[in-house]
């Protein structure tokens, strides 16, 4: 144990990263991870839309922890959008463009589960973080 910067605070260890993204960061970053993970699904699990779903609710949870305290609300909202956009390299469609966007709204509909499971995390994240956010600038004032 090491006491840090003369403040009384005891630290345990080395800090994990805690970037704060505005709203639009926020979207980017799932939107972009989304996508990433689509591919390498595709390239390992053969576009497995299980792992798909599981690797989107570590991403939840980040973007919720990750978002600005003035953007808190922005986090549930672009989830879904990251959720699509992760969808491309996953869908099943062999027949052009119009083959892969009928994949990406079968994979919606057949994985909501873990598109609302994941919004739903990022949801309580968000009220929680917002609730305690409120009551310091309460006790500020």
């Amino acid at each position: 144990m090491r006491r840090s910067g003369g403040q009384g605070r005891v630290s345990l260890g080395p800090r994990l990263p805690n970037p704060r993204l505005t709203g639009l960061g926020s979207g980017l970053f799932c939107i972009v991870v989304m996508f990433l993970l689509g591919c390498l699904d595709g390239l390992l699990f053969g576009g497995s839309m299980t792992a798909y779903g599981v690797l989107f609710l570590p991403v939840s949870v980040l973007s919720a922890l990750w978002v600005r305290d003035g953007d808190l609300l922005t986090a549930p909202v672009v989830l879904p959008m990251a959720f699509i956009g992760g969808l491309f390299p996953v869908a099943d469609g062999k027949a052009g463009l119009l083959g892969r966007l009928m994949g990406v709204f079968t994979g919606l509909a057949t994985q909501a589960g873990w598109l609302y499971g994941g919004t739903l995390v990022a949801g309580v994240i968000v009220l929680v973080r917002r609730v305690r956010w409120v009551r310091r600038r309460r006790r500020r004032a």
